[in-house]
């Protein structure tokens, strides 16, 4: 039993170990910073709560507006490059907020930090995709989102513990942030050349094959998977409201689910995903993750006509199978989107998945809490309904999108990039020390790992 724990804990591979260092550092940076945003816009730089709204509002129109750009930035540079310089410039960014002190500061830097953290996401996106084999990408995916909740659940702590000690301290906790960031674009350069960081004595050419944004079977996939993660509006602002408004359960539980599904996210993602290596094994997941959603949505609608000890188990089952719908649906997306690419421009369909997610998930908050709160009963249903409707397009759109590609795609690329039986390590990269150790060489680069 203490073995099978042991290696269920144990990272897949030395690269999903390295890179899991990466997600820590990021998440717990992140954390740290998101977990006392709020107070420390309000009470530090003297804003009100609808000039953060606004302020955040903006960053995300400008976040949308640069996605599809930033990706070919990725293509042309090379992810790893790409992903150094956002960590560089968010750590370099994150020393300015202790001096902000007026709204049009307070907009500009947001902006600042949301096209530099699309930059980021976007490039760590295509860099991931691209470092690990096919047959250990979605294990090792597992392993690293688990590691992003661990840091996380680390940066909360961090931020919680600034509000505890005052103004004063949490004017500067920036700088936890800043510096967490500035380690890891010091350890980025550290990890293997992806292959399209792969110098050559040529000059860069724009990458072969059709662009994203024309590819629209592929939009479709990413706008119905938006929409799917509208299962994190449920579980941030919509039960929670639900639970205090509309239910007699004590609030302090709004809390203590939060902390289970942090803790299921930490120890389950491997669990989750396995057996999903193909288009049709994370359909599948997506299919799993659909009943879940559905299944959550009836038990908190449930939960209006219950009293005492039954309103609370009720919310715990609720909380525990959205977090199912979760952990299958992160499954699905890390086989579909590495199945559903073109290998040649992995950073433009990244920025275009930005594009299509956001297209799906942005007017959930509004049009969820209308229809739970205002509709009761027909709106938790027609919350179900809108998921169920965007399962079945998402595995239309799917289907379309293989298409897609073996129309436009060479043959030897397209079999080169799909999951496959485990290839042998090289030792040479089994043996490479943490990107934090002041002695680590510069790995060798491992040419085109994928193609």
């Amino acid at each position: 039993m203490l073995t099978a724990l042991k290696n269920y804990a144990t990272p897949p591979s030395p690269l999903a170990r390295r890179l899991s260092v990466q997600s820590l550092l990021f998440a717990s940076g992140d954390g740290a910073f998101l977990a006392g945003s709020a107070v420390f816009f309000t009470l530090v730089v003297g804003l009100s709560l609808a000039e953060v709204g606004i302020g955040l509002t903006i960053a995300a129109v400008a976040s949308f507006i640069v996605a599809v750009p930033m990706g070919k930035l990725v293509d042309h540079f090379g992810p790893k490059r790409m992903w150094t310089l956002s960590a560089a410039l968010q750590g370099m960014l994150f020393l300015a907020w202790p001096f902000i002190d007026s709204f049009p500061e307070y907009v500009a830097l947001a902006v600042a930090m949301e096209v530099a953290g699309t930059l980021g996401g976007t490039a760590h996106g295509a860099y991931v995709i691209d470092i690990l084999p096919p047959a250990e990408r979605v294990e090792s995916r597992a392993y690293l989102y688990s590691a992003l909740n661990v840091g996380f659940s680390i940066g909360a702590f961090l931020g919680g513990g600034a509000i505890a000690f005052g103004t004063d301290v949490l004017r500067w906790s920036p700088l936890v942030s800043a510096v967490l960031f500035l380690l890891n674009s010091a350890a980025i350069p550290r990890l293997p050349d992806a292959s399209h960081d792969v110098r050559s004595s040529e000059p860069r050419v724009k990458p072969e094959g059709i662009p994203a944004i024309r590819n629209r079977s592929w939009i479709a996939v990413t706008f119905f998977t938006g929409v799917m993660w509208t299962n994190q509006v449920l579980l941030h602002t919509v039960i929670p409201v639900w639970l205090v408004t509309e239910t007699d359960a004590p609030k302090v539980l709004v809390a203590v689910l939060f902390g289970t599904n942090t803790v299921m996210c930490i120890v389950l993602p491997r669990l989750a995903s396995r057996g999903i290596r193909n288009v049709e094994t994370a359909l599948r997941a997506v299919r799993l993750s659909t009943l879940f959603f559905v299944l959550t949505c009836l038990v908190t609608l449930a939960t209006h006509e219950t009293t005492g000890w039954m309103t609370i188990v009720l919310f715990f089952l609720g909380h525990v199978v959205l977090t199912w719908a979760e952990l299958f649906l992160s499954a699905s997306g890390w086989t579909l989107e590495a199945e559903l690419m073109d290998p040649r421009r992995r950073g433009d369909y990244q920025g275009v998945s930005e594009l299509g997610g956001t297209l799906g998930r942005f007017w959930a908050p509004a049009a969820y809490g209308f229809l739970a709160m205002e509709w009761g009963a027909l709106g938790w249903l027609t919350i179900a309904a809108i998921v169920v409707v965007a399962a079945a397009g998402l595995h239309k759109s799917a289907h379309a999108g293989r298409r897609f590609l073996e129309q436009h795609v060479p043959a030897d690329v397209l079999a080169d990039a799909r999951a496959s039986e485990p290839e042998h390590v090289d030792a040479a990269v089994s043996q490479e020390p943490l990107p934090m150790e002041p002695d680590a060489p510069l790995p060798e680069s491992t040419g085109d790992l994928h193609r």
